[in-house]
């Protein structure tokens, strides 16, 4: 796509060199034509040199100097769980528009006062779900709505990784937010995705150590009675995924929210009778959602940017209903 020459590209700051960025975000903005890098902020000036180098002619500064910065017009923030709220805040309170990794906070309530702030001072706060940009799950759309499977009966998904290092942030209870809010939240995306806003949960199960939430199960359902039942986890064999039942088959397509850009995904569809598997073009969701994210910020996509909004506030009431619900277990051995 080419970008109009009246169009000036955004001067983004990145607020935060983790390691997302580093790999597929810091790439995905450097690469689009609507965008450019501007300044890298980190607690660590190496690490801030470290991105700086390999994304162009971008200053090196602090968090505060960089929202102060009269060349960054929009800011991506790829904090900690329970830092970002704060940072988010400080950026739009600055007039920056916003684009943040998950979770735009710890709470729902805080969220609903993010996206009211953003739109009291006419900025745009997006929340990276990168996954939903996919055009595999477009592909899927197709596959339902031609009756591939029949009526839909039920929804399932999983998003589960191996134990991670102790000193991982997302097991410090006063940094990460653990599996709960680090990837339950992809499940809980994709099903109100399929089945709608009105998912309700029913019941569920977190299992905790050191304070830290390592895996958990739910069940949500809707008002007609289509269930999903959610599985998530840091203590686990490495699964995304998801899989709808219907009166006639089922379908699953795996890799469901880490494709990298180059991975053809494929949807299988099993019936009675017949099973077949259906791949699909390669994708680049990352790319897609920063191309997103800058139509919202050039006023090209109001209903889109009202959409997104509303869908991370619905996922951000989902956690806090099933954070609610669940039942707690302590792992073996924990004293917490």
């Amino acid at each position: 796509m080419t970008r109009p020459s009246s169009c000036p590209p955004l001067g983004f700051g990145v607020l935060g060199c983790a390691d997302i960025a580093w790999r597929r975000t810091a790439p995905a903005l450097a690469a689009d034509p609507g965008v450019r890098l501007t300044a890298f902020a980190s607690r660590s000036p190496e690490k801030g040199r470290r991105f700086a180098e390999r994304f162009g002619d971008a200053a090196v500064t602090d968090y505060d100097a960089l929202l102060r910065r009269p060349d960054v017009d929009a800011v991506y923030i790829p904090l900690p769980a329970m830092l970002q709220a704060g940072w988010i805040e400080r950026a739009l309170t600055a007039g920056k528009h916003v684009f943040a990794e998950k979770p735009l906070s710890t709470r729902a309530a805080d969220t609903a006062r993010l996206f009211a702030l953003a739109e009291e001072r006419g900025v745009v706060l997006k929340e990276n779900a990168m996954f939903l940009h996919h055009s595999q799950h477009t592909a899927v759309d197709r596959l339902l709505a031609d009756g591939a499977i029949g009526q839909l009966r039920g929804f399932s998904a999983a998003f589960t990784i191996p134990p991670l290092p102790e000193s991982n942030i997302r097991n410090h209870a006063d940094l990460g937010a653990g599996a709960l809010l680090d990837v339950a939240v992809y499940t809980v995306r994709a099903a109100l995705r399929f089945l709608g806003p009105r998912l309700e949960v029913v019941g569920a199960t977190l299992r905790e150590a050191d304070g830290v939430v390592r895996s958990g199960s739910a069940l949500l359902v809707t008002p007609e009675g289509v269930p999903a039942q959610l599985t998530f986890g840091m203590e686990h064999a490495y699964r995304t995924e998801y899989a709808l039942t219907g009166s006639t088959g089922r379908l699953r397509l795996d890799r469901a929210f880490t494709p990298p850009p180059g991975h053809q995904p494929v949807v299988d569809v099993a019936r009675q009778d017949h099973r077949e598997q259906i791949s699909l073009p390669p994708d680049d969701q990352f790319a897609r959602i920063v191309a997103a994210f800058v139509r919202e910020v050039r006023g090209e996509a109001p209903a889109e940017r009202a959409a997104s909004a509303a869908e991370s506030q619905r996922v951000a009431e989902t956690i806090d209903a099933l954070a609610a619900r669940a039942v707690r277990t302590k792992a073996p051995g924990d004293v917490s």
